[in-house]
């Protein structure tokens, strides 16, 4: 530690404060930060004789201190001691990582400057530093999550804030859901140079478990095939795999009317420009193309093949015009097989006519890419084997199962009817057939994947490859459902829901991020998991024992110019670490 003296050249006045320099691994260069501000010195000569010579000797038994902990210790311990009841020293030390990135995207700042007009004594950004870094490291209820609060040294003091405040900071936070957003948007452009040239955009559901239903909370289509009331998120999210934004809407909503909705958030809130859309099939429709093409954008779609029209599937089959794409030429091993072709087709469009609905018909030119893969009909063939099986349980006996949970597999039963009312299988008039028909037709199809595009100059397999990127948001949505534990839901206000998914929203940017850094070199589930074990015991007064070392703490160490290599450290010297987080 030293005395920093600034003097303003405007006012002459000499401003004081102990700071420390260190060596920042992640820029290569020295960099000081503040560990104390102390003051104007014509200020402080009021309360000193020599504020120089003063604060010099303060600094001087720092260094000290300092020193003296890193030396040679013994430690006396008493045999036989007990543990006090209800009692852990054991903290985590690995949120400092996301704690990391949390300020260096100024989260802290923004909830800051966004609490002045309002009645919170509290902050707001110690609550969301809380409720992000428990669904990173610990995920839990509201209330688990306060009552662990303690394995973290930053939230060690009583009476900061209450559980009934974090409650009331979710109403607070969902308020600032789209300007927060926004700001981070900005920030990940400014310090990671966001491209946004795509945007991959897909949508999942979580579950609430309870029966009671609401505008919100709905009965719909589960992804996870629960018959409890959801809740559907779209995701927005670039190349990258960086989240952008997040919308939620009604479990029953069809998720093919909300991308127009996630493009004007995109548009207008966020100013993202001209960007391609890469999502599904499910977003392949006549009412997205248009709006898309409307706005001079462009799009990336899955097309479905079994359920296309007779000229497109014989099109498909026909073995004319593919090429062989590799993996390795010389080995012969095939990558795919691919071809296309260029159409003018005609897209049925809603529309409003004299205050009633009706369609219009618009006509548009359009790629069309088809490849075939091997693996890709493997992978069908095994998926569809546990269905199959599912259809033959559903033979012996319908009334047990429903449509909601069984629907791939009632595709293949004749003589089954369901109950609008309730979604259960009636009891059959006839008894149910398999349908081998339906079978070998979709057999045939094994394999071939089509996409549909409006990007003319992209070559077909510069377009196949971009669609393949939709499975990183397919990874996004499993790192919150398995990772981050973002369902079941515990919360029930519409706005606790918001707040409950920006939170979520948030820790996944940080693990991409987190991710980013290590330059995409490990799995989320181990980052996850070295920073859970990046803890430590207090072994004697102010000294912590430390019992996990990795290759992967080491590579995180040296992204974020961190030391986890170190057995001891004392609680100064992890208060200075976290302390120079917090400046970053």
């Amino acid at each position: 530690m030293f005395l920093k003296k600034t003097t303003n050249k405007k006012t002459g006045r000499t401003h004081l404060s102990i700071c420390r320099s260190f060596r920042d691994k992640e820029r290569g260069h020295a960099r000081t930060i503040t560990i104390e501000t102390l003051g104007y010195l014509d200020e402080l000569k009021k309360k000193y004789d020599d504020p120089i010579a003063h604060f010099e000797a303060v600094c001087k038994r720092m260094n000290a201190k300092e020193e003296a902990e890193k030396a040679e210790y013994t430690i006396k311990f008493k045999k036989g001691k007990e543990l006090a009841k209800n009692s852990s020293t054991r903290k985590n030390f690995g949120y400092i990582v996301p704690m990391k990135i949390f300020y260096e995207l100024g989260i802290d700042r923004f909830l800051l400057n966004h609490q002045r007009d309002v009645k919170i004594e509290h902050g707001t950004d110690s609550v969301m530093k809380l409720l992000v870094l428990s669904r990173i490291l610990f995920p839990a209820s509201k209330r688990r999550t306060f009552l662990e609060r303690k394995r973290y040294f930053d939230f060690e003091k009583e009476g900061s804030f209450s559980l009934e405040d974090i409650y009331r900071d979710l109403s607070h936070f969902a308020g600032l859901s789209v300007e927060l957003q926004k700001f981070l948007h900005a920030r990940i452009v400014k310090q990671y140079g966001r491209k946004l040239d795509l945007v991959y955009y897909d949508v999942t559901n979580y579950y609430f478990e309870i029966d009671k239903e609401d505008e919100l909370r709905q009965k719909g289509y589960s992804k996870e095939h629960r018959p409890d009331p959801i809740v559907n998120m779209g995701l927005a999210m670039d190349r990258d795999g960086i989240p952008i934004a997040f919308e939620k809407f009604a479990g029953a909503d069809s998720e093919k009317y909300h991308l127009r909705s996630m493009s004007r958030l995109l548009w207008q809130e966020l100013g993202t420009g001209k960007v391609i859309y890469v999502a599904d099939r499910a977003q392949n429709t006549g009412d997205n193309i248009n709006y898309i093409q409307s706005g001079k954008h462009g799009y990336i779609f899955g097309q479905t093949v079994t359920g296309g029209a007779g000229d497109f599937k014989k099109w498909i089959l026909d073995s004319k015009g593919y090429t062989d794409v590799y993996e390795d030429r010389e080995k012969r091993d095939l990558k795919y097989k691919r071809k296309s072709e260029i159409v003018n087709r005609t897209i049925e469009v809603n529309v409003i006519r004299d205050g009633k609905p009706d369609k219009r018909k618009v006509g548009i030119k359009q790629k069309i890419v088809v490849f075939y893969s091997e693996k890709y009909a493997l992978r069908q063939k095994a998926k569809r084997e546990g269905v199959i099986l599912k259809a033959y349980d559903i033979m012996k006996n319908p009334s047990a199962y429903s449509k909601a949970i069984h629907y791939g597999a009632l595709k293949y039963l004749k003589n089954i009817e369901i109950d609008k009312k309730t979604g259960e299988i009636k009891e059959p008039k006839a008894k149910p057939v398999f349908d081998f028909a339906k079978l070998a037709e979709e057999e045939k199809y094994d394999g071939y994947y089509a996409i549909v595009t409006n990007q003319f100059s992209m070559k077909d397999d510069e377009i196949i490859e971009t669609y393949r990127g939709l499975w990183q948001i397919e990874d996004c949505f499993k790192i919150t459902k398995s990772d981050i534990n973002t369902r079941p839901v515990h919360v029930s206000r519409d706005d606790h829901i918001e707040a409950h998914f920006l939170t979520c929203f948030i820790a996944l940017i940080i693990i991409r991020l987190i991710q980013k850094r290590l330059d995409n070199g490990f799995p989320i589930g181990q980052i996850l998991d070295a920073l859970r074990n990046i803890s430590c015991s207090l072994e004697s007064e102010n000294l912590y024992l430390f019992d996990f070392r990795s290759e992967l703490t080491d590579a995180l160490g040296n992204a974020f110019s961190l030391d986890f290599t170190k057995e001891r450290l004392s609680r100064s010297e992890i208060k200075n670490y976290l302390a120079m987080v917090k400046k970053s």
